[in-house]
């Protein structure tokens, strides 16, 4: 993610050190400077985030890195972030909670990536990557959507991706430290009409009108940016929900079931926000249920039972804490299954 970063032309990196994610950080302190571009160990996550935003401002492409307690410490920066309409890339590679929880897997922060996070209306882009390759591919789109609609993107993993070790194909790419010219971005003014970013408006009225911009470009988020991958869906009439590194527990499940003959499928949300619904939607009509696994209580489920409108039954299997639904565990929720 680090390197996939550097390659996509991330020129400053500010972070603060938290497990499972210090690989991120410990390898920016090294590589940034190689590359020529600006790696900063902030004395706290309130001041990471800040610092993207100063240099998101002037123009440069952004990221910071942290873990479930450092991201919360981060959500009025964010906000902020979002308010201001800037580009930002920030990984939150979860762990155990609430409070100070633990280092092992999780996905407990659902609703703070996708309903925000701080206060105000406002969305992130929301990825979640299922595999180290993934992780690297997603990072070069995470740049490119959060330029493209000026607003934060979030790739979301966990502590099971964190520290996963697998081959990836990477694209060879040289460092790109030169960004592309952005005519909103706080380069001084030289004979130009000033710019201003700001997310405070004062004036009765401004601040409405810049919150109906916002809804305006996350309508067009919404139509355009949906990613998901299908498998099986032609006879399912069970389908498997799952996104990230429990896709793949739910994947060994569904191909154990497909080889005794059960009709099942998958749906893996890859955009957690925008939330795939047309994927959900393009069956209606058919005797489908829903099973929902997740590494926590119930988080991503209520999206699943906006996408299906009532119109099938959705069924839930979670654990949370550290705890990971197992294939064995999910075989059995299917096969208990009214």
């Amino acid at each position: 993610m680090a390197e996939a970063a550097i390659q996509a032309g991330c020129s400053f990196y500010a972070g603060y050190p938290i497990t499972p994610q210090n690989e991120i950080p410990a390898y920016m302190a090294r590589r940034m400077p190689e590359a020529g571009g600006v790696f900063i160990q902030a004395e706290s996550e309130l001041s990471a985030i800040n610092m993207v935003f100063g240099a998101s401002a002037a123009g440069v492409r952004a990221m910071t890195s942290t873990s479930s307690p450092g991201m919360s410490l981060k959500q009025e920066g964010i906000s902020y972030i979002a308010g201001a309409r800037l580009p930002a890339v920030i990984v939150n590679v979860m762990r155990g909670g609430p409070g100070l929880g633990n280092i092992a897997p999780s996905q407990s922060d659902y609703f703070q990536a996708t309903r925000g996070g701080g206060h105000g209306d406002y969305h992130s882009i929301v990825l979640a990557p299922a595999s180290v390759q993934e992780a690297y591919d997603l990072m070069f789109l995470a740049f490119i959507l959060s330029d493209k609609y000026r607003s934060p993107a979030i790739v979301l993993g966990d502590g099971m991706l964190g520290q996963m070790m697998e081959p990836i194909e990477t694209k060879n790419l040289e460092p790109k430290m030169k960004n592309e010219k952005k005519p909103w971005a706080l380069t001084g003014c030289k004979a130009r009409p000033a710019n201003v970013i700001k997310s405070f408006y004062i004036k009765e009225g401004d601040l409405e009108k810049a919150d109906l911009l916002l809804q305006k470009i996350y309508s067009v988020i919404q139509k355009n940016e949906q990613r998901s991958e299908t498998m099986f869906l032609d006879d399912a009439k069970v389908i498997l929900v799952a996104y990230g590194t429990m896709a793949r527990i739910a994947k060994t499940a569904l191909q154990a079931l497909r080889e005794e003959g059960k009709k099942i499928g998958l749906i893996r949300p890859i955009t957690l926000w925008p939330f795939p619904k047309d994927a959900f939607q393009k069956l209606q009509g058919r005797k489908t249920r829903f099973l929902v696994t997740e590494m926590s209580y119930g988080q991503m489920i209520e999206d699943v039972e906006l996408a299906v409108a009532g119109k099938s039954k959705v069924d839930f299997l979670g654990r949370s804490g550290g705890g990971i639904p197992t294939e064995e565990e999910i075989i059995r929720k299917f096969k208990s299954l009214k």
